[in-house]
C-alpha cells in the first residue's frame, strides 16, 4: 500500500510536498487546480513500466496508453526543463523482505520501501535519469539502499551507505544508463559480487504499478447485450467497459467485511449495493440461453414492476456499477483511482459512495485481508460529509483517510490536508471550499427584500 507520495516540478506542482497516502485518499479541489496530476503521475509510471522501450525514461503516452501527457516539455513545471523533476514513493510490503549478503552473510530486512528518482531533459528535450535510490527499513529506519548517479562523462556509478558492494576482479568500469526509471541495467549485477538482491527492489516497484487501475470519469452507455465467453479482465476498465464480463468472471467469489458476516458472493454484493443505495429493487445477468456467451442485464426498479433491460432505465445505474465492481474485483493489495465517480449520480447516492468504499477496504476474501486501497478525485460534498460521518461513528478511522484540498495560486498547485479530528470535523476547513452557502443564503434573502419592497407578493 501506498503511504507516502512526493514529486516536484511535474506539470502544475513546483513541489507538493510529502502526501499521506491512506486506504482511503480523496482530493478536492477546484478545476484546472492540478489535482489530476496526481494520479496521472501513478499512471505514468505505471504505463512506462509496461512499456517494452527499456531505454525510455519516461513513456509520455499515445493514444494507446493509459494518460497521454504530451512532451517531456509539457509536463516539466513552467515548461523549463532545465529544473530537475523529483518523485519518490513509499510503500508498505506484502511480506518482509530479507536481503543476505552472499560474501559477509550479513542479513538485511523491512518491510517498508522508498523509492526516488531524478529526471533531467536532454538537447533534444528528452527525459532521461539523473539518479536513482531504493530504501528498505521500517518504522525505526533505513537497513539497506542503493543508488546510481549519473557522472559528468553520462555514466553511472553505483553506491550504497549501508551495504558495501564489492566489484568482481578487473571490472571497475561505470554503468550504462539506468533501465526506464527505475530499473539497475544487468552490468549491475555483472560488475559486483554481491548486487543480486538490487533485481528484488525492481520487482517490487513493478508489482506496485502492476495493480494501478483506473476508471475515468466519464462510463461507457449500456448495451443491450454483452458478451462473454470465459476471460477474466484484468479489471472493468477506463470507462468500465468491462464491468459485466468482470462482474461474470467473479461470479463464485465471495466476501465479507464485518466480524460474523455472512460471505456474499459478487452477484449477491452487487445486487444488494444497487437496492441500498435506492436505483433498482432487483439486479440480474442473465444468457440468452443455454452456452451462450450473450448476455443480457435486467433490473426491476420498483417491487411491483417488470424486469426492463439496464438500456431502459435510468443513466445512474451504469454509471455506479463498474464503480461497484471494480472495488471488489481487483486484486488483492491493489490501488484504484477513480475519477469523479459520482458523475451523473444523485446526492444520496454520491454520499452511499462513501459507504461503500469504507466497506471495499475492509473487504476479506477466503478470510484473508484484501487490502485494496483507493484514490479518489471528487467534488462531491455529500461524499466527504458521508466520510465525515463514518469517522463520527467509529465506522472509518480518521488515519484510514486522507483528504485534501488542492488550490492554485500564483502559477502553482498547492495542496493542503484537511484536519479530521475523531468527531469527523474538519478544522482548516478551506474558504470557498464547496461555494458559499452563507453568502447564497443572504444574497437570496436580499433579493425577496427587495421584491417585498416594490410591493411584490411573496
Amino acid at each position: 500500500m501506498l503511504t507516502k507520495l512526493r514529486v516536484k516540478n511535474f506539470k502544475a506542482w513546483r513541489d507538493s510536498g510529502e502526501v499521506r497516502l491512506a486506504p482511503i485518499t480523496v482530493l478536492f479541489g477546484a478545476n484546472s487546480a492540478g489535482k489530476t496530476s496526481i494520479p496521472q503521475l501513478l499512471l505514468l509510471l505505471k504505463q512506462t513500466a509496461e512499456s517494452p522501450d527499456r531505454k525510455r525514461a519516461l513513456q509520455l503516452g499515445d493514444s494507446r496508453t493509459l494518460v497521454d501527457l504530451g512532451t517531456y516539455t509539457d509536463v516539466a513545471h513552467n515548461h523549463d526543463i532545465r529544473q530537475p523533476m523529483e518523485l519518490s514513493l513509499s510503500w508498505t510490503l506484502d511480506e518482509r523482505l530479507e536481503i543476505s549478503d552472499p560474501l559477509t552473510k550479513a542479513t538485511f530486512s523491512g518491510d517498508v520501501l522508498e523509492f526516488g528518482a531524478t529526471i533531467l531533459g536532454d538537447a533534444r528535450h528528452q527525459p532521461f535519469v539523473d539518479a536513482l535510490e531504493y530504501r528498505l527499513g521500517s518504522s525505526s529506519g533505513t537497513s539497506l539502499d542503493v543508488r546510481m548517479r549519473r557522472r559528468k562523462d553520462g555514466k553511472y556509478d553505483l553506491a550504497s551507505d549501508h551495504y558495501k558492494l564489492v566489484r568482481q576482479h578487473q571490472r571497475a568500469w561505470p554503468l550504462p544508463h539506468p533501465v526506464r526509471f527505475y530499473g539497475f541495467p544487468d552490468e549491475a549485477v555483472a560488475y559486483f559480487q554481491n548486487t543480486a538482491f538490487t533485481s528484488d527492489f525492481v520487482l517490487e516497484l513493478e508489482r506496485l504499478l502492476k495493480n494501478v487501475f483506473y476508471v475515468g470519469p466519464l462510463r461507457e452507455y449500456p448495451r443491450r447485450l454483452y458478451l462473454w465467453s470465459g476471460e477474466l479482465p484484468e479489471h472493468v476498465g477506463e470507462k468500465g467497459e468491462r464491468a459485466i464480463e468482470a462482474f461474470l468472471a467473479a461470479h463464485d467469489r465471495s466476501f465479507h467485511w464485518k466480524a460474523k458476516q455472512k460471505k456474499k458472493r459478487l452477484p449477491e454484493l452487487v445486487a444488494e449495493r444497487l437496492e441500498s443505495m435506492g436505483l433498482i429493487d432487483e439486479f440480474e445477468v442473465k444468457p440468452l440461453g443455454p452456452h451462450r456467451k450473450e448476455y443480457e442485464v435486467l433490473v426491476r426498479t420498483g417491487p411491483k414492476l417488470p424486469k426492463v433491460k439496464l438500456t431502459d432505465v435510468g443513466f445512474g445505474v451504469s454509471q455506479v456499477l463498474p464503480v461497484i465492481v471494480e472495488c471488489f474485483y481487483v486484486p488483492r493489495r491493489s490501488i484504484v483511482i477513480f475519477e469523479q465517480p459520482e458523475i451523473h449520480l444523485h446526492p444520496r447516492v454520491q454520499a452511499d459512495l462513501a459507504d461503500l468504499f469504507v466497506d471495499a477496504i475492509r473487504a476479506r476474501e477466503n478470510g484473508v485481508a484484501r487490502q485494496c486501497q483507493f484514490v479518489i478525485e471528487s467534488h462531491s460534498e455529500h461524499f466527504l460529509r458521508r466520510l465525515q460521518r463514518r469517522i463520527a461513528e467509529e465506522e472509518l478511522s480518521k488515519d484510514d483517510a486522507a483528504l485534501y484540498f488542492i488550490h492554485a495560486r500564483g502559477g502553482e498547485a498547492h495542496i493542503e490536508e484537511l484536519a479530521v479530528d475523531e468527531f469527523g470535523n474538519i478544522r482548516n476547513w478551506p474558504e470557498g471550499f464547496f461555494g458559499d452557502e452563507m453568502a447564497e443564503l443572504v444574497a437570496r434573502r436580499r433579493a425577496q427584500a427587495a421584491r417585498m419592497r416594490r410591493g411584490e407578493p411573496r
